[in-house]
């Protein structure tokens, strides 16, 4: 959650009771089931306008996490994306997705999409969302026949299928960090490796039985026993004590994942990015540069449609955001990093209301650029005709072996590598907080915690001479060896701030002098280094290139600040322990867990570096 003021949280509650008061005056709720071609009937819940003297859009979100308060007397204490979109006067709709709580059928996590459907009985998240559409605008009293959808995280999922096979009367969507690869870098995998802390604690209840359509929610897991997650995960051992310990084979989204360790056709079918094609409705994907869970999901939907041409409008917004967080507060502040400005509210009103007010009521354009992206650092919105940026330039940050870091190669014959020694009985800490629960700090937390430790490598470049400007994907190119047979490589890119830095902290009594800012930070599991679905062992002793995408940033390092990398090979319990042998990970017992001895290598042809898309100094 973004730093807000104390004087904004005293407001809170008085703010929800006004807007809950303003619901019950200006809205009347429907409560109806709604058939879709197979037979199955979707809960859904309308809000509409009480002034019968006019025509309004649809504002519509599909959800699996209960589209409640049941009972027709029951209201939300929030309507639309925001209450601006209340005020503004829409008709607002939120449905139970097939199988979740008050919705009949059976529910499929990250449902494939199913092209080409030539039975009733095929039915996906785009089918169901236009046989929705088809009986609102038929039968939702006053509306005019135009329809948005929104969602964060899965409902943004669910908000990316409704474009695809998109019904006519769908003008402009929006996928908010929406879940797009769960093996690839969306919640529950990154690059192969398993998000082990969040995808516990997630599917303990999203991945509970519900054997008859209810208003109750699973319990989640809450047995942990000690306010540590790193001695409680530590203490699980591998991971196939889950089962054994706590969900007893009942849970059937963790027992599927933990049956598919690899890309293999299960995760193939789910990335939902390959199927925008020949999108229809105006699309508008938002994103946070600091999003715990869903930082892949928006970049590449938007690069997915962006791919294929689409015929309507194709908008990216990254802001700098934790998972939804643009949704409530002003959102200067994260942590110990300012911002400036109250991106949230002018993301709220300039961006998020104008887009659907222009789409759905025909009022003006609001104006924006193919992406529109808020620069941390020198904490600017950008405009770019593209994402990335066209005028940014593919550059090489460079390791040498004595700590330092620079764009300039390796001196011709230099040899060298720096090398530590990985132990999973005492794997790298992700934070230095002691906390049950994942929390978003560590996306943008000072890293010194980590630095002194001797199984973390560490190399920075000088202090800059001028800014730095990053604007697209970070791309990790390490040239390794171990003495195992499998490894992961956690890479950080951190901006170091001065000794002098202003201790300008919203957290009081701050040094904000040498500050250790995470920008961006991406695990590898190196079995997967030549491909996602048939994983290799790495060879005891022998340089392996392992390459891999760190996702995108745009970050301006200030002149006098310095560009540190952190390399290492835990980043527990966020992701699970690697063996260190070549096993499948997910049947591994302990026994198979081992020290290891890793090397990365900067020399000649052997070079580690990150690929970084740098802007061109003005």
């Amino acid at each position: 959650m973004s730093v807000l003021s104390l004087g904004a949280w005293a407001q809170r509650p008085v703010t929800v009771q006004q807007d809950s008061i303003y619901i019950r005056e200006h809205y009347q709720k429907l409560e109806k089931q709604v058939p879709m071609r197979d037979g199955a009937k979707l809960y859904t819940v309308i809000y509409v306008p009480k002034d019968e003297t006019k025509k309004y859009p649809i504002m519509f979100n599909r959800t699996p996490y209960s589209a409640g308060p049941y009972g027709e007397n029951e209201y939300k204490l929030s309507l639309g994306p925001s209450m601006l979109f209340a005020k503004e006067g829409y008709i607002f709709v939120y449905q139970d997705v097939r199988g979740r709580y008050m919705s009949e059928g059976e529910f499929v996590a990250t449902r494939p999409y199913i092209p080409n459907k030539k039975k009733k009985t095929e039915i996906d998240e785009s089918s169901d969302t236009y046989d929705t559409i088809d009986w609102l605008v038929k039968n939702v009293p006053h509306n005019s026949g135009k329809v948005g959808t929104w969602g964060i995280s899965a409902p943004g999922f669910y908000t990316t299928m409704t474009a695809i096979d998109a019904h006519p009367a769908l003008k402009a969507a929006s996928p908010q960090a929406p879940v797009t690869d769960w093996f690839m870098g969306d919640d529950r995998h990154h690059n192969g490796a398993f998000f082990l802390m969040g995808t516990f604690s997630f599917l303990s209840y999203y991945g509970a039985e519900r054997p008859e359509p209810t208003p109750e929610r699973a319990p989640s897991f809450a047995e942990y026993g000690t306010p540590d997650a790193y001695d409680f995960y530590l203490k699980l051992g591998p991971l196939k004590n889950v089962n054994e310990k706590y969900f007893k084979g009942k849970n059937k989204i963790w027992n599927e994942m933990m049956e598919n360790e690899s890309y293999t056709s299960f995760w193939a079918a789910r990335n939902a990015a390959q199927h925008l094609k020949n999108v229809k409705p105006a699309m508008m994907t938002v994103g946070g540069w600091f999003d715990q869970e869903d930082l892949y999901g928006p970049l590449k939907t938007f690069a997915g449609a962006e791919k294929n041409k689409p015929s309507a409008a194709n908008y990216l917004v990254m802001g700098p955001w934790t998972h939804g967080s643009w949704t409530r507060g002003n959102n200067n502040a994260l942590g110990n990093v300012r911002f400036h400005s109250d991106t949230g509210p002018f993301y709220r009103e300039q961006i998020e209301l104008a887009f659907f007010n222009h789409y759905l009521k025909g009022m003006a354009s609001p104006g924006l650029a193919k992406a529109n992206i808020f620069e941390t650092g020198s904490n600017e919105w950008k405009k770019y005709s593209a994402w990335p940026p066209l005028e940014a330039q593919d550059k090489n940050l460079y390791f040498h072996a004595n700590g330092k870091l620079s764009f300039e190669a390796p001196q011709s014959g230099a040899e060298g590598f720096d090398e530590y020694i990985s132990d999973p009985a005492k794997p790298v800490p992700y934070t230095k907080e002691i906390r049950i629960d994942r929390g978003s700090d560590f996306m943008y937390e000072d890293q010194r915690f980590a630095a002194s430790r001797p199984d973390v490598l560490v190399y920075q470049t000088d202090p800059l001479e001028n800014d730095v400007v990053i604007s697209g994907n970070v791309l990790a190119d390490l040239f390794v060896s171990t003495t195992g047979t499998d490894a992961d490589f956690v890479v950080k890119l951190i901006d170091v701030y001065p000794g002098d830095a202003p201790n300008d902290s919203p957290v009081p009594g701050t040094k904000m002098g040498g500050f250790q800012q995470l920008v961006r930070g991406e695990v590898m599991r190196s079995k997967f280094r030549n491909s996602f679905t048939a994983p290799e062992a790495m060879v005891p002793g022998e340089i392996t290139e392992v390459k891999f995408d760190m996702q995108d940033a745009a970050h301006c390092f200030k002149k006098g600040h310095r560009i540190m990398v952190q390399v290492q090979s835990s980043w527990f319990p966020l992701v699970d322990r690697n063996p260190q042998k070549f096993v499948n990970i997910y049947k591994a017992t302990e026994a198979d867990f081992q020290k290891a001895t890793h090397k990365v290598y900067a020399e000649g042809k052997n070079a580690s570096h990150l690929k970084v898309s740098v802007m061109k100094a003005d």
